[in-house]
């Protein structure tokens, strides 16, 4: 499936922030999760909200504030995707 070309980007800045030991897996893992998601809406294209929901759904809890921090710097606001700061 395709990605929008800026969900694309941000995915990469995302995943390249990650731990080396952990990127391979996380790549994998959000990837597919954003590819079903966006399976199930319908959609064409892998867009930022399925990103970010594909993030939010493969992360453990005890990485999401880091991860909020990540999203927060690339200056994506998951908050409009209907999650807590």
């Amino acid at each position: 499936m395709l990605w929008d070309k800026q969900a694309e980007q941000q995915f990469k800045q995302l995943i390249g922030k990650m731990p080396l030991v952990l990127r391979g897996i996380a790549e994998k893992k959000v990837s597919e999760k954003a590819e079903s998601l966006a399976l199930a809406a319908n959609r064409t294209e892998i867009g930022e909200k399925e990103m970010v929901d594909a993030f939010f759904a493969e992360t453990p809890f005890g990485f999401q504030g880091l991860m909020k921090n990540d999203l927060k710097e690339l200056g994506i606001d998951y908050m409009k995707y209907g999650y807590d700061k």
